[in-house]
């Protein structure tokens, strides 16, 4: 199988699928990873195909037979349930390895590379593409939102697009604010969320009710995928490999500028004559 989640290995095998091993892709993605869990028959039945076609699907993926791909999604969600605490009690008494600071460098040297290379050698270019679409269109108007950590992403990735273009805002805290945001909610809006394992359920609210008044949602996730994945037109993925019990936001920083690069191409000479301008009216105002 390939690395990373059953739904990266999913997807990267859509285009070899049949149609009717398609339909039953398409199930479980739409309600990963609770779907995985139903029974062999109630997949056929919302995929409407035969039970076998369910088998075959999974043999596909590499698995001998259902209960085995059903072990592995357990295995999968014991990672993505996993906390700081849980992950630190796992590796706490780990005394293996070169602890020194040269040892530490080295080995967080290795690790991030490795996620960061395999982050981007594993984001579907038309993912990356549809999201660098839906961020240069003026006519959608942009607001972010992300967690307890990510929101940090959320404000870095909104202060670029700010200085890129018009109409970007970052989802107010206060209740007021944010239910008055969220109201205006419509058809050319576009929710941008980070939402990391220990998924917060606020996040699946706002990507759900953004999709159902018509906007679109992308969605910053791990590889576990957050349940917002389900509401979102774009996921992009990243590793959180890290020598500690945080996971890492590295990979997505770097999905994050890659984006970046990909809408100052977009957005052209436009972006450079915004530009202009906020740096006009920060001199002008002593912002800088």
């Amino acid at each position: 199988m390939a690395s990373g989640t059953l739904a990266d290995d999913i997807r990267l095998k859509l285009g070899t699928l049949s149609p009717a091993e398609r339909k039953v892709a398409r199930v479980l993605l739409a309600a990963y990873p609770a779907a995985g869990f139903e029974t062999v028959a109630t997949i056929a039945e919302r995929a409407a195909v035969s039970g076998p076609t369910v088998l075959r699907f999974v043999a596909r993926l590499g698995f001998g037979g259902f209960p085995e791909f059903q072990a592995a999604l357990r295995a999968e969600l014991d990672q993505r349930n996993a906390s700081p605490l849980s992950l630190y009690e796992e590796t706490g008494d780990d005394t293996t390895g070169d602890d020194s600071a040269a040892g530490l460098m080295a080995r967080s040297s290795k690790l991030f590379t490795t996620a960061v290379a395999r982050t981007l050698a594993e984001t579907p270019p038309h993912d990356l593409e549809r999201a660098i679409t839906l961020l240069s269109d003026r006519k959608r108007r942009i607001t972010l939102v992300g967690g307890r950590f990510t929101h940090l992403l959320a404000q870095y990735l909104g202060l670029h697009l700010m200085q890129l273009r018009g109409d970007v805002h970052i989802l107010p805290e206060r209740d007021v604010e944010r239910a008055a945001a969220l109201a205006r909610l419509g058809r050319r809006d576009v929710l941008v969320v980070f939402d990391y394992r220990r998924y917060e359920s606020d996040k699946m609210a706002l990507a759900q009710l953004a999709q159902d008044q018509g906007g679109k949602v992308v969605v910053f996730t791990d590889t576990w995928l957050s349940p917002t994945s389900a509401h979102a037109e774009v996921v992009l993925p990243s590793q959180v490999t890290t020598p500690s019990p945080y996971d890492s936001l590295v990979p997505t920083l770097a999905v994050i500028e890659t984006v970046v690069a990909g809408l100052i191409t977009a957005l052209g000479d436009e972006a450079h004559q915004h530009m202009r301008r906020t740096e006009d009216v920060s001199r002008r105002t002593g912002l800088v």
